[in-house]
């Protein structure tokens, strides 16, 4: 309101004095035009009078090579001198006869110089009268203008307030909640569904936190438990129980332990990834032969990789190879006698794909699969089933260097991963 009533103040003086200066010209103009009306009166009569058309707002003086006074219209007779500028000048003067200041300008005739004034009453009266109506409409106008801007702007944000209030009372425990949706396609609109977006990604995330946590709580109590229950029956039991075996049964769950915590905390760091200063031009072709050769040495297995040729790509070499071990280690487990690995370059992509002999995978599961903590009925047996998070680190690690995985059916009878990953244009991209 302040702003808008010092606006309209500025407004009001800048009108006021271009007014009077408008009004001023304009007298002046008028002058001008008198005093050569009277010099082209006197060039054709040099004796005739000097009239005015009204006594009260204009006089006429003329003043010879000396500066005397030598002629006067009837309405200045008898007083002396009222103004004297240099021809082509104007200056005001004040008039004993009158009230309030008059403008007068010179014009040279030969020797003589023709004053001819005018008065300026109506710049005085006409600005006195502007500003009195600006003395009492500025402060109504301002009133006007700042209610219905209040008034316009408050329904206009009347939705951010509606957006705001309904953000301010959702809770961690009200995810599902959404912001009203205004109508229109204006910003406000696109605000609230960015905001219902945001909403419903953190309740997505939400719930993938929460079953997450559960599922980690319950695949963590299992190996805890069974260290538990071999500790009691090896204090009730002692000579039952050697300590060999107990000692066996603890180191068998602790690497569980441990390769499940391993696991966890590489799920976490995945999203980092994408920012990660590791991350560099790699021949991924070198990764899968050197993870091939040592997954075929552990599980005894040969692994075909006839089919890899070179690959390079942008990515953390670290987590690419635990991609590939977990591709691996998936296709030796579910194999019946064959792993091939194969690696092309693919227009602007790079496609890493194995390929096993086994079972397979059936169609309703071939997503489901890459969530975390799911195992398929035919893996739930622990010594060939794994924690659950191996291919949920596939597609964790494959998502933060901007690449996908899928499932399909192999040539070979049983399933096929593929991996498409942005190939590296050059050493230096």
């Amino acid at each position: 309101m302040l702003v808008l009533g010092a606006a309209l103040l500025l407004a009001a003086i800048a009108m006021v004095l271009l007014l009077r200066q408008s009004l001023t010209d304009n007298v002046r103009t008028a002058t001008r035009v008198r005093a050569t009306e009277i010099v082209d009166l006197l060039t054709k009569n040099p004796n005739g009078p000097l009239r005015v058309e009204d006594v009260e707002e204009e006089f006429i003086q003329v003043f010879d090579a000396d500066g005397r006074l030598v002629r006067s219209s009837e309405n200045v007779e008898g007083e002396g001198p009222l103004a004297q500028p240099d021809p082509g000048q104007s200056l005001e003067v004040n008039v004993p006869f009158e009230e309030g200041p008059f403008l007068a300008t010179a014009r040279a005739h030969g020797s003589s110089t023709i004053v001819a004034g005018r008065t300026l009453e109506v710049v005085t009266e006409s600005t006195r009268v502007v500003i009195e109506q600006l003395f009492f409409g500025l402060p109504l106008l301002v009133l006007i203008v700042g209610a219905v801007t209040w008034r316009v702007i408050g329904r206009a944000l009347a939705p951010v307030e509606s957006i705001r209030a309904e953000v301010d009372a959702i809770s961690t425990q009200q995810l599902h909640r959404r912001v009203p949706m205004p109508e229109g396609r204006d910003e406000i609109a696109r605000l609230a569904e960015t905001m219902n977006e945001m909403l419903m990604r953190l309740e997505e995330g939400s719930i993938r936190q929460g079953r997450f946590v559960s599922d980690a709580s319950h695949e963590l109590r299992s190996p805890v438990a069974s260290i538990r229950q071999h500790a009691e029956v090896a204090l009730r039991h002692p000579t039952k129980t050697s300590p060999k075996a107990l000692a066996e049964v603890v180191l068998d769950e602790n690497l569980r332990l441990q390769d499940l915590i391993e696991d966890l905390l590489l799920l976490t760091r995945t999203d980092e990834t994408a920012h990660s200063r590791r991350m560099v031009v790699l021949d991924l072709d070198d990764v899968v032969f050197e993870e091939a050769g040592r997954m075929g040495q552990v599980a005894r297995r040969p692994i075909d990789t006839t089919r890899v040729s070179a690959g390079r790509v942008l990515g953390d070499r670290k987590q690419l190879a635990r991609l590939i071990d977990n591709l691996l280690d998936n296709a030796l487990r579910h194999a019946d006698s064959l792993v091939v690995v194969s690696l092309t370059e693919e227009g602007d992509d790079v496609v890493l794909r194995v390929d096993d002999d086994g079972q397979g995978v059936p169609i309703p599961d071939r997503t489901r699969i890459f969530e975390r903590f799911v195992r398929l009925q035919d893996s739930r047996d622990r010594d060939s089933g794994g924690s659950g998070l191996g291919l949920a680190i596939v597609a964790e690690v494959a998502g933060a260097h901007r690449g996908s995985v899928k499932v399909v059916d192999s040539t070979l009878g049983g399933a096929r991963f593929e991996i498409v990953l942005p190939r590296a244009a050059d050493p230096g991209f």
